[in-house]
């Protein structure tokens, strides 16, 4: 199995690796903190160490990739996911646990857009692309369903530092497989690298994820003042340097096209709304039900599973629906299937939380599809790694912000259930909100209307980027 097949197959058998080390500690949080005799504040560090490197480094990874080959980013990705769980399995104190996190987060970023973006320049006819997008995204949903499951049975088994070991032992495997196997690709004309635009994005990113972390300890203490102005500075100063590059990391001009803006904002709300209050549900449960991390696991399967089924047939909704109203459709499930959960804890019944799961699961495996296809067709040919990481960028940094709201929201209340249906209505009104903002991006009248492929050979339509001229204008 060489070239096409290939790819497929190890891009998605990586995707699926690396949304499991994603998830994993969220069933095993006690136990690690415990091993650990973690802080509070260590407690969140464990969950966003590896946010803070995924999301600071996506986009960084993607140009990278589409400058010096898809194939080279993405095994060097998985070589240094190999590393960086060897020392997570291997760490002694929460401060190395974080930073070996933190160093996963970087891998899986190259693992992430490199990948995607290797997987869509694999399959330039329209309909195969769909395809094998649809069931990358079903690996987004198998991995977090399977991730807490290992780390729960790894735990049972003895120790849940063996999840670690099999994941240093699995990316090791497949980076080989990448390396023999994979065809490499890269973009026909190489752009010059943005190096301040890397190092502003980069900062600016992290220093975000830094400020939502410490904010969960105390919005108005003044070193979550300092860190939220200096996000400030540096995302600024990102726009500011890309806006006079004669070849940005991340050219501006792609937010004047609304299937752009429409897949981006579908990936943050996907982030806010979504992937937040999954991530913190199995502490929910064990907190107000007193379940095992086995069976929290277990019960966190029925919406991430759904996730992974509906993303392997919602690629059959491309023809008959567009791209906008897929996501639009999918924030207002979003939205639905949380309040569906409502009352579910305070009546300590977890069955009562699985119609909403199964809601919430339909629309995430319709998200997980349609962004997967998007990100790559609404940026130039040869920057499709580039689009895959300014998306999952979003979808990340999205993820963090809806993190430390539903946390702080949840632990708001004297009492546990109120609190835990709190953070249900809170995360259900910014999905709504989410799904309104997208549909007003797809009604406002600038913009290029989507159009879905109509047959085989009709590549997705995409936005040709301006060119600048030597004095840095817009032509």
């Amino acid at each position: 199995m060489r070239g096409r097949d290939a790819t497929a197959f190890v891009t998605c058998a990586a995707t699926l690796l690396a949304l499991m080390n994603y998830t994993a500690p969220m069933a095993v949080l006690p136990d690690m903190a415990a091993s650990f005799d973690s802080s509070a504040a260590g407690k969140t560090w464990i969950l966003n160490g590896i946010a803070v490197g995924l999301a600071a480094t996506l986009l960084t990874s993607g140009s990278l990739a589409d400058n010096f080959g898809r194939r080279r980013v993405f095994s060097a990705g998985l070589v240094a996911l190999a590393a960086a769980s060897l020392v997570c399995a291997a760490a002694p104190s929460t401060g190395l646990f974080v930073l070996g996190r933190f160093a996963q987060g970087t891998a899986t970023a190259a693992v992430i857009a490199a990948g995607l973006g290797a997987l869509a320049n694999a399959h330039p006819d329209a309909r195969a692309r769909t395809r094998a997008t649809g069931i990358w995204g079903a690996m987004l949903g198998a991995g977090i369903a399977l991730g807490p499951l290992a780390s729960a049975l790894a735990e049972a088994l003895g120790d849940w530092r063996l999840f670690y070991v099999g994941l240093a032992a699995s990316s090791a495997v497949l980076a080989v497989a990448a390396v023999v196997r994979m065809s490499e690709s890269r973009a026909q004309r190489p752009r010059r690298v943005d190096l301040w635009g890397m190092i502003t994005l980069t900062a600016g990113v992290a220093l975000l994820i830094t400020t939502l972390t410490f904010g969960r300890e105390g919005w108005t203490r003044p070193e979550t003042g300092w860190l939220g102005a200096a996000t400030a500075v540096m995302l600024i100063l990102f726009v500011v340097v890309e806006n006079r590059r004669r070849e940005p990391m991340l050219d501006m001009a792609l937010f004047a096209d609304r299937a752009f803006v429409a897949a981006t904002t579908g990936a943050f709300a996907n982030g806010l709304g979504t992937i937040a209050l999954m991530s913190y549900l199995p502490t929910l449960l064990q907190t107000t039900m007193g379940l095992s991390p086995l069976h929290t696991a277990e019960i966190y399967t029925a919406w991430a599973g759904t996730s992974f089924v509906v993303a392997l047939a919602a690629r059959r909704l491309a023809g008959r629906v567009s791209p906008g109203s897929r996501i639009t459709i999918a924030l207002v499930m979003a939205a639905v299937g949380t309040l569906a959960m409502l009352g579910a804890c305070g009546a300590d019944s977890w069955p009562r939380l699985l119609p909403g799961l199964f809601i919430a699961g339909i629309s995430s495996g319709v998200m997980n599809a349609t962004l997967a296809g998007q990100a790559v067709a609404t940026v130039p040919p040869d920057r499709t790694s580039m689009g895959s990481g300014a998306n999952n960028t979003a979808r990340y940094i999205g993820s963090a912000l809806g993190v430390a709201i539903v946390v702080t929201v949840s632990t708001g209340s004297a009492d546990a259930a109120e609190g835990a249906d709190a953070a249900l209505w809170v995360s259900a009104a910014m999905s709504a909100v989410c799904a309104c903002l997208v549909l007003a991006t797809r009604l406002r009248h600038p913009g290029r209307a989507e159009a879905a492929p109509s047959g085989p050979g009709r590549a997705p339509e995409r936005p040709v980027a301006r060119s600048t001229s030597a004095s840095g204008r817009r032509e």
